[in-house]
């Protein structure tokens, strides 16, 4: 499947609490387009389920049915486009995550939004848009989105 880049170059954003991170993650969702891949990086607590609350409700969707799909590894979610929410946090490699399914959802036409990317890194198409998540502070983050080749 050949896919396009909807978001192009780098962007550094630095939110100040859960409410800034929901709104840079609304208007990051406002590029987002069928097929998107998009690899969701951070240390745990670093704020990636809350940017995907923000995402799905940037598309349309309810933030409130987002929650972080640990044990579940794939949650979806109904918005303007379907979203996949993934945390390969407890897979091995990317060969688990072809036994499971992993890249029907990433090669559909849904949206993905991928928590601990370096399990299934080979499984990413080129097209990956990469958000890093640091801590700054106990509130503060710095979040760092780049596009892919």
């Amino acid at each position: 499947m050949s896919r396009k880049i909807s978001f192009r170059g780098r962007k550094e954003i630095i939110t100040n609490g859960v409410e800034e991170t929901l709104k840079a993650a609304q208007a990051f969702a406002e590029q987002l387009q069928p097929g998107d891949v998009v690899a969701l990086s951070g240390e745990m607590g670093s704020g990636k389920t809350h940017f995907v609350k923000g995402v799905v409700e940037g598309l349309g969707g309810n933030p409130d049915q987002v929650d972080s799909p640990t044990f579940a590894i794939v949650n979806e979610y109904e918005a303007r486009y379907s979203v996949y929410h993934m945390d390969c946090y407890r897979l091995a490699d990317e060969e688990e995550a072809t036994v499971i399914g992993l890249e029907n959802y990433i090669n559909s036409s849904g949206i993905s939004l991928i928590e601990w990317p370096d399990r299934i890194e080979q499984l990413l198409p080129a097209t990956t848009v990469r958000v890093t998540f640091d801590h700054v502070s106990e509130s503060k983050r710095k979040l760092m989105i780049e596009s892919g080749s």
